[in-house]
């Protein structure tokens, strides 16, 4: 019935399924990946992050420029500034990186089938190319991981001209003097940001009473503080109710009755699981309300040898998170414990100024600890932060309340995603704070900051 059998077949190539193929093919495994588009990567490398971080460091140069040099050079964007010539890059990027993790799936031994993917029951999944062959793929175990794409609810009519989605933002031919954002979480933050920073007035419009509910409400005030500041809105705790161009201009009206008014319309209010065609109840699976695929702490789906990771399981939603969760479905496939905890696993939000964290925020440590002695290092009392024009950043170290065991690191300020690595590899080891007290690091750096913090949790608790 099959054209070849394999211990592992993974269906999609993002970030979950590369990092699942590899792992598998690393422990010894025979490993199938299948992925419709022509390169592995999926939206994430494509139409998600790698062509949005792009447009965020010309956004960084920009306002960075201003910062560094005290607006002694003016910086003026030309009104027909087109979009794609921000991005000139993008496609060298783009090409680089999936050429990139295509040779280090070639490299680990798995193979890779071009097409699309169904299954014919539980055990055996089927794959159609592009030439409309098929073929047929008998496998041990399944992981499934087919990415997602933008959730369009029908008060939304996206026409990717005026009314936009994620997918077709950075297709505007010019760059947006007004722009209106449905949403509130990593998406909608950071594209709010970029074209914020690129002199585009950005409103934002979500239920929630701020973005980025599940991030350190510390983190997020300072965010919200520099996007005020630049003369933006965020409106919380409506949503919108009708949107339509009028031909002129994209009017979106709110639950609260207010009419706003703007040359184009981003919706990012969440994604939507690419399971269309996979035919799920062949293999005996079904999907929730929410169009996600249910699975436990092991990742394990209701058919014990399909596995499921990714945007397909919902939220966190972000690369790193899908990385860790493809790995950790090999791994509790093969009766193995994940080596690293998921609750070390950072969370990266690349706007503008980033934010990051990992581990317990000063709410949750208090909640399951009884209380917490937390550090802070604004990056204002921070050589290089005053010589990299980033005052307005923070570091947060949150302490057990004994002021010993370290339980989390939060961060906002441009290296956030960076910085965080440190506080994660002493997460992982099960460092006390006087690590960082105890510690020189080169001067001047950004990395003092843990010192700056350390010490104030060292003063806190009296030694």
């Amino acid at each position: 019935m099959s054209d070849a059998r394999y211990d592992f077949v993974v269906i999609g190539g993002g970030p979950a399924g590369q990092h699942a193929a590899m792992h598998a093919a690393g422990l010894g495994q025979k490993v199938l990946l299948v992925e419709r588009s022509h390169a592995v990567g999926g939206s994430c490398v494509s139409l998600g992050t790698i062509p949005s971080k792009t447009l965020r460091e010309t956004a960084l140069a920009l306002t960075g420029f201003r910062r560094k040099t005290a607006d002694l050079f003016p910086v003026v964007l030309s009104e027909d500034l087109q979009v794609a010539s921000l991005m000139t890059r993008l496609d060298q990027v783009i090409a680089a990186h999936q050429r990139y993790m295509g040779e280090q799936v070639r490299r680990c031994g798995a193979d890779r089938w071009h097409g699309r993917a169904r299954f014919v029951d539980a055990t055996h999944v089927e794959v159609q190319g592009v030439d409309g062959h098929k073929r047929v793929a008998e496998a041990r175990f399944v992981v499934l991981c087919p990415g997602s794409r933008p959730r369009t609810p029908k008060e939304v009519p996206v026409d990717h001209a005026h009314i936009l989605d994620s997918d077709s933002l950075l297709s505007m031919t010019y760059l947006p003097k007004t722009l209106t954002v449905l949403g509130a979480g990593v998406i909608a933050t950071e594209y709010a940001s970029i074209f914020a920073s690129l002199g585009t007035t950005v409103t934002m419009v979500d239920k929630g009473p701020r973005p980025l509910g599940f991030l350190d409400p510390e983190l997020v005030v300072r965010w919200l503080d520099a996007f005020h500041a630049g003369g933006h809105r965020y409106i919380g705790g409506t949503s919108a109710t009708a949107v339509e161009h009028d031909g002129f201009e994209v009017v979106a009206t709110l639950g609260d009755g207010q009419v706003l008014r703007s040359e184009k319309l981003l919706c990012a209010l969440g994604r939507v699981a690419n399971l269309d065609g996979l035919d799920l109840g062949n293999a005996g699976l079904q999907a929730s309300d929410r169009g996600i695929i249910p699975v436990g702490s092991d990742y394990r789906t209701s058919v014990p040898t399909i596995f499921a990771a990714g945007d397909v399981i919902g939220p966190p939603s972000l690369a790193s998170a899908s990385q860790n969760q493809g790995r950790c479905a090999v791994d509790f496939a093969l009766g193995r414990t994940p080596s690293q905890p998921v609750e070390l696993i950072p969370m990266g939000i690349y706007a503008i100024p980033e934010m990051s964290q990992i581990g317990l925020t000063e709410e949750q440590a208090r909640q399951k600890h009884g209380g917490a002695i937390v550090g802070r290092a604004p990056f204002s009392e921070v050589a290089r932060g005053q010589i990299a024009a980033i005052q307005d950043g923070l570091l947060k170290l949150v302490a057990a309340p004994d002021g010993r065991k370290l339980l989390g690191v939060q961060v906002v300020g441009e290296g956030a995603a960076e910085l965080v690595s440190i506080g994660q590899t002493a997460l992982l080891v099960g460092a006390d704070v006087d690590l960082f007290a105890d510690n020189t690091y080169n001067f001047p750096t950004m990395a003092e900051a843990y010192r700056v913090a350390a010490l104030e949790i060292v003063r806190a608790r009296g030694r």
